[in-house]
């Protein structure tokens, strides 16, 4: 992306280059619904365009970074309801699918979420290492 000082807001605040910054409001200990975006992994995983998560973050990403990460291939593929960035995937790389929530939170015994199913899937079919 060319970022070559990118940095997180929470160890870096005063950092020029916040690709990760403070939330417009604390998202600790809420639960919200999210948005999935069709024709992506996270829509297919989930079989649903929405879906309620649980949250335990301040930080996420800077929307003035968007655009630049999706031109080099980080699709946005969750938002929640003003628009903002919850889930990200990358189209290239078999199983590259992160969040913004804690998605293991809702796994159940017998019932994983749909996320850490996909991910055992693709790793079961010998698509993505489970190692480092």
């Amino acid at each position: 992306m060319g970022v070559t000082e990118a940095e997180h807001a929470e160890t870096s605040p005063d950092a020029a280059e916040l690709v990760v910054s403070s939330l417009s409001c604390s998202l600790v200990g809420h639960q919200a619904t999210v948005r999935l975006l069709p024709g992506t992994k996270a829509a297919a995983l989930y079989g649903a365009d929405r879906a309620d998560e649980d949250y335990f973050c301040n930080y996420g990403l800077n929307p003035e970074y968007r655009p630049r990460l999706e031109a080099v291939g980080l699709r946005v593929s969750g938002v929640d309801d003003d628009g903002e960035v919850r889930v990200v995937e990358l189209d290239s790389h078999p199983f590259y699918v992160a969040t913004l929530y804690c998605f293991q939170t809702r796994s159940l015994s017998g019932r994983p979420h749909p996320l850490v199913a996909g991910f055992v899937a693709a790793a079961s079919a010998g698509k993505v290492s489970t190692h480092g």
